[in-house]
């Protein structure tokens, strides 16, 4: 219910619930599953929320030194905070980008359409191109395709390609945390910019840093289409 109603994602949204800041009917609600009806009155850390009507789907170039999440405890600028000029229904995006990248990174209203993309058994291609200060090292590209352990976990890229001496594409599918900076710091290459330049077949195309769009109905389509766990 609290994803249908844009608060955030299921995973979200459950540890909003674990975290004890749900209200059903006056009462505060911390068991998964609860189920709620039509005339329950649910609140989230005391303010109402209801069904959303419409469905959102947002691409954004996400500019460097903005955080991927509803709030920061640091206090440090927000994505999303960036749509509310334009959008009153409560959006969050799906998956994340590190907070010195920049690009596309997708916002919804819908808890379904981001359960289903942020899942890792989906294997939505990510394509990223990065920017090095010196010469990337000899081999990475290849080293990267068949496989890096760095500090016990295991890194692999579903394709990388050399642009130029500083500059690499390279396309995850399932994408751990920092999984590009990691390899490419173990490798000695320091990352000068780092920027996803499409999730699935939705591609950055003109936008230009802090602009958004929203997807077309045949987008949407398509990016669920891609999907293998759909």
């Amino acid at each position: 219910f609290l994803a249908h109603c844009g608060v955030a994602s299921r995973r979200a949204s459950e540890k909003i619930i674990l975290d004890g800041r749900v209200t059903v009917n006056g009462v505060t609600v911390t068991e998964l599953g609860t189920k709620v009806g039509n005339t329950d009155k649910v609140c989230v850390d005391g303010k109402p929320v209801s069904l959303e009507e419409k469905k959102l789907y947002i691409l954004m170039n996400k500019p460097e030194g903005l955080v991927c999440t509803q709030s920061d405890e640091k206090g440090r600028p927000v994505a999303v905070d960036l749509l509310k000029s334009k959008y009153s229904e409560r959006l969050y995006n799906v998956g994340r980008l590190d907070m010195f990248s920049q690009g596309a990174i997708l916002f919804t209203n819908d808890g379904d359409f981001a359960r289903i993309l942020s899942h890792p058994s989906s294997e939505i291609e990510k394509e990223y191109m990065v920017e090095t200060s010196y010469p990337l090292p000899e081999g990475l590209e290849q080293k990267f395709v068949k496989g890096v352990r760095v500090e016990g976990v295991f890194y692999r890229a579903k394709e990388a390609k050399l642009i130029n001496t500083h500059k690499m594409k390279v396309v995850l599918v399932e994408g751990k945390n920092r999984e590009i900076r990691r390899v490419f710091t173990d490798a000695g290459a320091a990352i000068r910019s780092l920027q996803r330049v499409r999730p699935g077949n939705v591609l950055l195309g003109h936008l230009k840093e802090g602009e958004f769009r929203e997807l077309s109905q045949g987008e949407v389509k398509s990016l669920l289409a891609l999907c293998r766990n759909k």
